[in-house]
């Protein structure tokens, strides 16, 4: 089993369970909810590698998360910008990156690092959906 975004034997990291690899599909990803900002996406590809970005493309927001896996990148589900899931940027000739998290795989559990969760990209809403949306947008135009 095999990750790429960090060092298992870093002793600066302070490692959260978040889920067993079988727990990921296959060219899918799992949500990693956080008590503020935007989720964290945790993804597998064909190979096992285990990797995580932070849920939102840096062109228009696409949940990552429900994107397709393909070799080491995701295509964004809104608009299928190819995100590299190694350094969360997007393939030439798109531009943007979104924040990625160090991720450890150890006897086929997935860890992340709970300092990154706790602080990376914490200041951006999250994407409001549905009738939440309609009500602020209808309070937003009446003022």
């Amino acid at each position: 089993m095999s990750n790429n975004n960090s060092n298992p034997n870093n002793s600066g990291n302070e490692w959260q369970v978040i889920c067993r690899v079988e727990d990921i599909p296959v060219l899918g990803a799992r949500r990693v909810a956080r008590p503020v900002g935007v989720d964290v996406a945790v993804f597998r590809n064909a190979e096992n590698q285990v990797f995580a970005l932070l849920d939102r493309c840096p062109h228009k927001g696409g949940p990552l998360s429900q994107g397709i896996v393909f070799g080491t990148s995701v295509a964004c589900p809104l608009h299928n910008w190819a995100i590299g899931l190694e350094d969360g940027c997007a393939k030439s000739p798109d531009e943007g990156c979104t924040p990625k998290f160090a991720v450890k795989v150890a006897e086929g559990v997935v860890h992340l690092d709970s300092k990154e969760l706790a602080t990376h990209a914490v200041e951006l809403e999250r994407p409001v959906a549905g009738p939440a949306n309609r009500t602020r947008l209808s309070e937003d135009t009446a003022a």
